[in-house]
This record gives structure tokens, C-alpha cells and sequence, in this order.
């Protein structure tokens, strides 16, 4: 599924709470498509921005009262339950048929708490991972991971083409902030081998920002760690995958081994720590999916966020 396209039936207003990084972006985005747009935040400072492109709520309830979609921006857990329950919380001037749209990465269990509060008042819930930070926010190029169900997406496309490059559906309420706790995963986990990467490049004498620059250029052509996402399942490749596959990844895992082994043996001569590319080492062979992980980690046993 790509982006999704407004239907007869799709959202046409929608008011913003929480209007830091990624909600005055796509605030300001939405604004920019036409979406009739209202917003709120506890600072009066963001607010003023948009004076002339949206109205200005005096709270959650009074933006919910105008609001086809109610995208809610906050930081926390904490935050998203406050700003939406409660009498004066978005739920309580939510019209039936609308639709509560959060952005904020929080616990699934809380965006499951907030569609129970939310039913009884006929006011649908989506989870919506979003990925690309404020640059792509601001540009209204984000990419949304959305839970829920696909007649809600549905309903709701014109806003979610207003701030996004890319709307996907991953699964059923929940899926989408999973999603993009794994998306996380894969940008911390690059920062901590850039980090240890540049520790043993700067105990050898090489040039920090020259290296960078090398990197930077390189993986316009290799690629990131997305090049290995090719298959739906982690387990082991079996006789009923691809040949030609089997023998890319054993060729690429014998180089892996070669060039990781050589990295260490050099940490070693330069008395630098390299955990993360002596547990690489030790994993590779799963991480090329061609041997279990020996961390035993389960494979494709749980049945959590799919449908």
C-alpha cells in the first residue's frame, strides 16, 4: 500500500495538538494543502505562527468540536492520555465519526486505552508512526506507519497526503507505533556502530570529517540497513528460497566475517574496544539469515501486532 488517496467520504477539517518539531510541521504542511485546520498548544508562542492559516483553539475540546481528524502531536504517554481525556480533553468535544490520529511514540497499550475511551463516544483511533523528523514534516514528506483499520485510513486520506510522502498500513491498532519502535531500532543501533566505527578510526589517525564524507558517498550506492529487508520472515533461508539468494548471502556473510575479524584484530593492536563488531561477528550468520541467531532470540512466534 502506498499512499492513501482520499475517498468520497474523506476527512476534510483537522485540528493539531502539539505543535513542537513534528506537529508544527504538519500543522504547517496540512495548512499548505488546503485542509481546513485548527491547532492548540499550552504555549501561546506556537500558536501565533499560524494566526493567519488556522484557527486557534482554547483547548482540546474546543479544537476536537471543529475536527475531522484530531492529530495529536505531543511527547509522552502521559501527554496524549491528558490532552484527550478528561472534560476537557479532545474526546469530550469529539464528534461522532471522527477520528483521533496519533503521532506521538507511545506505548501501543496507550493508544489501545485511548480507542476504549474513544468508542463509546463513536470517535474511531489510528496509531500513526511517522518517520523523517521535522525537516520532512515541514515539507509535508513524513512517512506514516498507521494501526487501525483500512475503511478509517480510508476516511481519513486527505489528511494523511497533506503531511505525508508515504502512508502504509502495518496491521491492526498498535501496529504502527511497532513499527516505529523497529525503524528506531535500526537509526539508534547505525548511530552506535557510526560511533564505534569513528573510535577506532580516530585511534588509527584518520580524518573524522574525512571519513564521514567517504561514508556519506559510499551509501548512496550500498545502501543502508534496509538492503538486507528483503524477505518476510528473519528465519533461516530454506531450499524453497531462491538459489541466487543463498549464494548472496553466503557470499556476503564470508565477507562480513573477513572485514569485521580484520577491524578487530586492529581495535586490538590499537587497544580500542569494538563490542559491537565482535557481537556483528558472532551474528552474522543470522543477521545473513543463513543460521539461527545463537542469542536464541524467538523467530517468528508471536502472532502480536499482525493480522
Amino acid at each position: 500500500m502506498g499512499t492513501t488517496a482520499p475517498n468520497a467520504a474523506a476527512a476534510t477539517t483537522a485540528g493539531v495538538i502539539g505543535l513542537g518539531d513534528i506537529g508544527r510541521g504538519v500543522a504547517g504542511a496540512l495548512a499548505k494543502a488546503g485542509v481546513g485546520l485548527t491547532v492548540c498548544d499550552i504555549r501561546p508562542e506556537a500558536t501565533e505562527p499560524f494566526a493567519d492559516s488556522a484557527r486557534i483553539a482554547s483547548g482540546p475540546a474546543d479544537l476536537a468540536a471543529t475536527s475531522d481528524v484530531i492529530v495529536v502531536a505531543v511527547v509522552n504517554d502521559a501527554q496524549v492520555l491528558a490532552v484527550l481525556d478528561g472534560d476537557g480533553g479532545a474526546l469530550a468535544g469529539a464528534r461522532p465519526g471522527s477520528t483521533v490520529l496519533v503521532l506521538s511514540t507511545v506505548s501501543p497499550d496507550t493508544v489501545r486505552s485511548v480507542a476504549t475511551l474513544a468508542a463509546p463516544r463513536g470517535v474511531d483511533v489510528l496509531d500513526c508512526g511517522v518517520s523523517g523528523g521535522p525537516a520532512a514534516a515541514a515539507e509535508g514528506a513524513l512517512v506514516a506507519m498507521l494501526g487501525g483499520d483500512q475503511e478509517v485510513i480510508d476516511r481519513v486520506g486527505a489528511v494523511l497526503d497533506g503531511f505525508s510522502s508515504l502512508a502504509v498500513r502495518m496491521g491492526p491498532l498498535g501496529a504502527g507505533l511497532q513499527a516505529k519502535l523497529a525503524r528506531n531500532l535500526v537509526q539508534y543501533a547505525s548511530w552506535l556502530a557510526a560511533y564505534e566505527a569513528q573510535t577506532l578510526a580516530e585511534a588509527a589517525g584518520i580524518d573524522l570529517v574525512k571519513l564521514a564524507e567517504v561514508i556519506r558517498a559510499s551509501d548512496q550506492w550500498i545502501g543502508g540497513a534496509s538492503r538486507l529487508m528483503f524477505r518476510p520472515t528473519v528465519a533461516p533461508v530454506t531450499e524453497d528460497d531462491p538459489a541466487f539468494i543463498v549464494d548472496a548471502l553466503r557470499a556476503g556473510v564470508a565477507l562480513a566475517h573477513k572485514d569485521l575479524q580484520a577491524a578487530l584484530a586492529l581495535g586490538e593492536r590499537l587497544g580500542v574496544a569494538l563490542p559491537l563488531a565482535a557481537m556483528t561477528d558472532t551474528r552474522a550468520d543470522a543477521v545473513f539469515m543463513l543460521e539461527p541467531d545463537p542469542l536464541g532470540g524467538p523467530v517468528g512466534t508471536t502472532t502480536e501486532g499482525k493480522q
